[in-house]
């Protein structure tokens, strides 16, 4: 069975942070930073429900005017999240527009923005199209140990990291990974089909064993029928679920380090700036940033299974290879040669 979760990066490993996860077998999507997005088609960005800014940076929060022009006009709500101050950076961003015909428009575009600051403590205010996107305070909170999202199909935790401003990691995970054995469903001359998102959904909803399966196929609704879940569970297994991290504009420092390490301990998949070469250290300090060894060896404390690196500085136009064996090296935990 193919991975619930689907990462790309839209702008690959040098190009505006953004980083796209579908869910397999749902039109559902999330969105880690909101850099260019123009290489996303109108139907992916259709399909998203949570939105994660780590900071209000220009290159990781440009892609929100392309968001709000895709999306005007439609029903759908987006649940943004940032770091402290976000909300007035929302506000700022749909207030710079003139929002006097919005009677005339079909569909009720609505924002619902949380902003969390270093206490994990939250404030959420809501933008509606139809009320010309003025705010509405919708109290505050706190994080019940930094989720910030429960989902049935998955879960989303962040950390407030530092980089000259509160920046949030975030780490994406499921509670259960769901297999489906066709070879199972054959034998008991069961069809593939979308019924199959509804077993999965009411396993992981831990649903009891007389609730009712609609089985149909995929290609008809003919023959459709109910069979209690309870005369399922022979088709499935479940397996813990795939865990992605992402961390990006960072300063290298202990507290940093810990956090990170927290938030993304045992992923499957990390995604992990690496702006500056080792020898460019100074300036990645300056600047708040992580050098590709220091990716690399956060990567390895953490116990990640696989990392991608990115958001590399365009100053290494050309050196792109040489910067991603080197914070391999660092990940296999081996000292990356200076250039």
């Amino acid at each position: 069975m193919r991975p619930l979760l689907h990462p790309m990066l839209i702008n690959g490993q040098t190009g505006d942070p953004a980083l796209y996860i579908e869910t397999l077998f749902e039109q559902r999507a999330v969105l880690f930073d909101l850099g260019d997005i123009t290489p996303l088609s109108p139907r992916k960005i259709q399909r998203l429900e949570h939105v994660f800014v780590s900071h209000a940076h220009i290159d990781h929060f440009v892609g929100f005017d392309r968001l709000l022009r895709v999306l005007v006009g439609r029903n759908k709500l987006i649940n943004l999240y940032g770091p402290n101050g976000f909300i007035d950076h929302v506000r700022h961003k749909l207030q710079a527009y003139l929002w006097n015909l919005v009677s005339g428009v079909p569909g009720d575009l609505t924002f619902v923005v949380t902003e969390i600051d270093s206490s994990l403590a939250t404030q959420t205010a809501r933008f509606r199209l139809k009320a010309a996107f003025a705010a509405e305070a919708m109290g505050t909170g706190r994080t019940d140990e930094g989720i910030i999202v429960k989902d049935p199909t998955f879960r989303v935790s962040t950390a407030v990291l530092e980089h000259h401003t509160p920046c949030l990691g975030v780490a994406i995970d499921e509670p259960a990974h769901i297999n489906i054995w066709k070879n199972r469903l054959a034998k008991l001359r069961l069809p593939v089909g979308p019924w199959l998102r509804d077993l999965q959904r009411a396993v992981i909803e831990n649903r009891s064993d007389d609730f009712p399966i609609r089985i149909s196929s995929s290609i008809t609704s003919s023959n459709e029928h109910d069979v209690p879940l309870e005369k399922l569970r022979d088709v499935l297994t479940i397996t813990p679920g795939q865990k992605i991290g992402y961390v990006t504009d960072v300063a290298d420092t202990a507290d940093n380090r810990k956090a990170i390490v927290n938030l993304v301990k045992n992923a499957n998949l990390l995604f992990i700036e690496a702006a500056f070469v080792k020898a460019d250290v100074a300036l990645a300090t300056e600047r708040a940033h992580l050098t590709i060894e220091a990716a690399g060896q956060i990567a390895r404390q953490a116990g990640v299974r696989r990392v991608e690196p990115f958001h590399f500085s365009t100053r290494y136009a050309g050196e792109h290879e040489r910067m991603q064996n080197e914070v391999m090296a660092a990940f296999a935990g081996q000292s990356p040669t200076n250039p």
